[in-house]
């Protein structure tokens, strides 16, 4: 199955606002602010960047991702066929084409690891010795034993969230199953260890305590897993992600995932996360964050599209989400259309319809030649938060001479997905505690 997640490669240098913590402090303290380097699986930086890719390459692969992407939610929200909240069909893409990755060592020595960061799942885990059953993987495998700060959880510890799906008790310690809807299952237990990012100047930081899932027993059933990935980094709401462990907030910036040489795409988490700009509610239906978007905009034209048509239910099968993992956006063809539509005329005479890629229409010419004073599209949100997509956010590149409108149509129920592509140029910070979501227009760069 293709993977769930797409584009991203996450390469943590992490710097610390406030003091370093120290690993022997009583309590495990929450860093005021980890800021961590996003990298694009396009960027010359990514282990997985492929110079033979032609443009027409990275556009099928980001089409099948997405595709393979909303695919998975929707099947989630109606509980076909995933069994678990913290689960993930398809963690590695097509190709091991993966999302995002962060690259941490875990213990004492440290040792390195490599994983896919999910903001939709929960629970961290690694590989660890000894395995039942293991995927191979280029990094060395996690021993705890030979860890100095290594302890298991016991099931009557108070991080053993057994309201969590996928946590469950295997006395006398806390243990973890999750569930793909490949058909891969991942288990084992859950420990306490001190984990290290590596700083913007070269230097090291450590968090003591931190829990997460020592896997064990691994049925990779697709051989999807294993390279150099070593497991997933979980930074979804429940109490058991690193979100959670280290406050209530993170936020990320995209300034660009197309530039290959782009460098300053990042990650912010703990309680120094950036949050200005305006900000709008947050609700959180199982694993997804749900925002409510009143219209869309062209120009100073706001489209004819029913503000029912983004109306959240109950049980997440209708509404508007906000997502990490896909780079289209999905909109329910009661708003596609009149979108599809406002920019055939306003293309009509500028550049040659050439047909539809994804159900979306494509056009001959080059975004930054063709598309000088094209309309700003906004999803306006409620309490007055904006959107604002510029041609690089709203369109995506096709081939050397073809582009195409970076947003898909649906069928499925009234559910809308935003895209990465479409937060370029943002600031999108999620406060967990206070259920809210904040956006900022701002240069990426300006973080550091």
């Amino acid at each position: 199955m293709a993977v769930l997640f797409n584009l991203f490669l996450l390469s943590c240098f992490t710097t610390i606002a406030t003091t370093s913590i120290a690993t022997t402090s009583p309590t495990n303290a929450k860093p005021k602010r980890l800021i961590t380097k996003l990298i694009h699986h396009n960027s010359v930086y990514s282990p997985y960047y492929n110079p033979k890719d032609t443009i027409a390459d990275r556009a099928r692969h980001t089409i099948n991702s997405s595709n393979a992407r909303f695919d998975y939610i929707w099947k989630k929200i109606q509980g076909i066929p995933l069994d678990t909240d913290d689960v993930r069909s398809g963690v590695i893409a097509e190709n091991r084409r993966v999302g995002f990755l962060a690259n941490i060592s875990i213990g004492s020595p440290p040792i390195p690891q490599l994983l896919v960061m999910d903001t939709g799942s929960s629970l961290s885990w690694t590989q660890c010795r000894p395995c039942t059953h293991c995927f191979t993987q280029a990094l060395p495998i996690f021993n705890p034993p030979e860890s100095a700060t290594y302890s298991t959880v016991p099931c009557d510890a108070h991080n053993c969230y057994h309201q969590v799906p996928g946590i469950l008790c295997r006395a006398p310690h806390c243990g973890f199953k999750l569930y793909y809807g490949d058909g891969t299952t991942v288990s084992g237990f859950l420990g306490s260890e001190k984990i290290t990012f590596e700083t913007s100047d070269e230097g090291i930081t450590s968090v003591p305590r931190l829990v997460f899932g020592c896997a064990t027993d691994v049925v990779n059933v697709m051989g999807v897993l294993g390279g150099q990935i070593s497991g997933l980094l979980g930074l979804g709401a429940e109490m058991t992600s690193l979100v959670s462990q280290l406050g209530s907030k993170f936020s990320y910036c995209i300034g660009s995932i197309w530039d290959p040489q782009y460098i300053h795409n990042q990650l912010i988490f703990g309680e120094g996360a950036k949050t200005e700009g305006s900000t709008t509610s947050l609700e959180i239906i199982g694993s997804f964050y749900h925002i409510r978007l009143d219209s869309i905009s062209v120009g100073e034209k706001m489209l004819d599209i029913s503000p029912q048509v983004f109306e959240l239910t109950k049980d997440g099968t209708r509404g508007v989400i906000i997502d990490s993992g896909s780079t289209l956006t999905y909109l329910p063809k009661p708003a596609f259309d009149p979108l599809k539509d406002e920019v055939l005329s306003l293309m009509n005479g500028i550049v040659q319809f050439v047909g539809t890629e994804n159900s979306s229409p494509c056009f001959k010419g080059v975004i930054d030649r063709d598309l000088v004073g094209f309309p700003v599209v906004t999803f306006n949100f409620a309490n007055g938060v904006d959107l604002a997509l510029d041609v690089k956010s709203f369109f995506s590149v096709a081939s050397r001479n073809t582009f195409c409108m970076a947003m898909a149509p649906t069928n499925a129920a009234n559910l809308t997905i935003i895209g990465v592509l479409a937060q370029q140029g943002y600031n999108i910070a999620y406060n967990l505690a206070s259920k809210t979501i904040s956006v900022q227009r701002i240069d990426c760069a300006l973080l550091e």
